[in-house]
């Protein structure tokens, strides 16, 4: 894999190689927007199967949460063995190439999913937790070599513009995943008289295929071979400093994200903010997560290679079209209410000046200063300073990610690895955040994330230049 050295950098790998145009990377990236839709989509089903579950197998809470358990533990376990792998005997991907990482991860995600089927048959939760396992298995390799992959198919200095552009269309997914999904296996698939698990057969069927497609897809695509060149071995990649601060800006974004979004239904049914029953307050989750997508489509704007003056009118036309459709789905006035948002996020990707760092530090800035607002002022405030936080962490993963990984050269897909294990937070920071909620209540306990996007505030500014190799 040819390295990124200062004198190499400026110029693209895939046009180092030679054998590549400006076509084949917009079908590949045009791929890869299908790809981060699909796991994205993928991910937020295992909310739908948690009650499935629940009811089909007469689980208690914590036996039904094993679902998130057997998929994020996945993660964790997938990027720990390839890091080692990668320690012992260099790096799989600097072997293989991105393109093949990306292959071997999508027919592991079809052979995870195709296990549903005799888990249904069978009647059997452990499988299904082997199979949502092996699902996160191929999640995790699609993690490690897609995100990097998505970097490099331009110039790096866009490099955050396509990441965000396609974590958009994974936001689009998390967004679609629930209605689609409920109405599946909640209504579509569902039989009365049967066996509750049997309705997830087809759905996880299609998911099977749908890979393979993918994977038949990326197989036989004329894309120049990435990351074959030169195997490095040992843990190289973490040398380098900014890296190191990267893992653990990965994991206290992740961290953070998921606290706040776990803690929405129970904070807005609090009387000192705006009393909504669970049911009432999980539509407004929406606004969290779909502001994530919004955030992202006018991040891959305000961080690509546009004009100034295009920038300024489609990142103009992003809030306008969400300000409509808000109005048309919930009325007028929630969208007055929720426009004040939309407007500051306009705003502040204009103080980003277009660069990754400067977003990343002003956005979580904002975040913090939310957060901080909805704690000691309460009531109605408090509840649409939360919901409006997703505009403004939605930069969080792809800015991060790639600053992170910026001027890895040859280590790029360990230090990828890295930052995929990292996703640990979403596992360990919305517990404390429970131990806190229960000393001092879910209102203060927002103190958890509030201070993982302060350090999001510190990479940004100062942790993302520390021995980062300078261009030319």
């Amino acid at each position: 894999m040819a390295s990124l050295t200062p004198s190499s950098r400026s110029h693209s790998p895939l046009s180092a190689e030679g054998n590549s145009s400006k076509d084949s990377n917009s079908i590949a990236f045009g791929i890869m927007t299908s790809l981060f839709f699909v796991w994205g989509f993928m991910t937020v089903f295992n909310d739908i199967l948690i009650p499935k579950f629940k009811e089909a197998f007469a689980l208690n809470y914590f036996e039904a949460m094993l679902v998130q358990f057997a998929f994020f533990g996945a993660y964790f376990i997938g990027s720990l063995v390839y890091f080692v792998i990668s320690v012992v005997s260099g790096d799989p991907i600097a072997r293989i190439g991105y393109k093949n990482g990306i292959v071997i991860g999508l027919l592991i995600s079809a052979c995870g999913s195709a296990l549903f089927y005799p888990a249904a048959t069978a009647a059997s939760y452990p499988l299904f937790l082997a199979g949502l396992f092996v699902i996160g298995i191929g999640f995790a390799i699609l993690q490690i070599a897609a995100n990097p992959y998505v970097t490099i198919l331009g110039p790096e200095a866009t490099a955050s513009s396509r990441l965000n552009l396609a974590q958009a269309f994974n936001s689009l997914g998390t967004t679609l995943g629930p209605i689609i999904g409920g109405w599946l296996i909640f209504r579509f698939f569902h039989i009365e008289g049967s066996h509750g698990a049997e309705a997830v057969k087809i759905p996880y069927l299609i998911f099977s295929a749908i890979f393979l497609l993918l994977a038949a897809i990326f197989f036989f695509i004329q894309l120049p071979s990435i990351g074959e060149e030169k195997v490095e071995r040992g843990a190289g990649a973490l040398r380098y400093p900014h890296l190191v601060l990267g893992i653990i800006a990965i994991f206290m974004y992740v961290g953070g994200e998921v606290s706040i979004g776990s803690a929405i239904v129970n904070f807005l049914g609090q009387h000192d903010v705006a009393g909504l029953a669970a049911a009432e307050a999980a539509k407004f989750l929406s606004f969290y997560w779909g502001g994530l997508m919004i955030g992202r489509f006018m991040a891959a704007i305000s961080l690509g290679d546009l004009a100034i003056g295009k920038k300024k009118i489609l990142m103009g036309l992003v809030p306008l079209i969400a300000f409509g459709v808000i109005s048309f789905t919930t009325g007028l006035h929630t969208a007055l209410t929720y426009a004040p948002y939309l407007l500051l996020c306009w705003i502040g990707f204009q103080l980003g000046g277009w660069k990754t760092d400067r977003t990343l530090a002003l956005f979580a800035s904002i975040v913090v200063t939310l957060i901080l607002l909805a704690m000691l002022l309460g009531g109605h405030l408090a509840m649409w300073c939360i919901l409006g936080i997703g505009l403004f962490t939605s930069v969080g993963w792809s800015n991060t990610f790639s600053l992170a990984i910026d001027g890895l050269g040859d280590f790029k897909s360990q230090g990828s690895s890295l930052l995929v294990m990292a996703i640990l937070g979403g596992a360990l920071l919305p517990p404390l955040q429970g131990a806190l909620a229960d000393h001092v209540g879910i209102r203060f306990s927002f103190l958890v994330p509030m201070l993982a996007y302060a350090y999001l505030v510190f990479y940004g500014l100062v942790g993302c230049r520390i021995g980062r190799p300078v261009e030319a």
